[in-house]
């Protein structure tokens, strides 16, 4: 349900730019193609239909929003996958493991760590 909710989303989203993009600010764009005298369907007519479909494109848009967010999948499922395999694989400290022996086989020398005097 969540992907068919994104599809939507998209689909809206690039109606929503194509009739942004038809529109002029100036009162231009796909409506001065229509300046000719008695129209049925005129100037006017045009930039309503242009702007009642950006209005409803919009709310189409933050609707979808709004219910793909009680569809979004849950992460937690993943989450335990993931713990379960940490679990698996065994312990991890999170410091390396360094050789306590040589290739030789005799002890590694263990050099004093010094912390610095404050």
């Amino acid at each position: 349900m969540f992907i068919a909710i994104l599809i939507l989303i998209i689909i809206a989203s690039i109606l929503l730019t194509f009739v942004v993009l038809i529109q002029n600010s100036k009162g231009g764009g796909l409506a001065a193609n229509f300046a000719a005298g008695n129209q049925t369907f005129g100037v006017r007519q045009t930039a309503d239909f242009l702007e009642k479909a950006t209005w409803t494109l919009a709310i189409i848009i933050l609707a979808l929003c709004i219910l793909a967010t009680a569809f979004t999948p849950s992460r937690k499922q993943g989450d335990n996958a993931v713990l379960q395999r940490l679990e698996q694989t065994g312990t991890n400290t999170g410091a390396p493991e360094f050789p306590t022996t040589l290739p030789g086989g005799e002890a590694a020398p263990i050099e004093p760590v010094e912390t610095p005097a404050e």
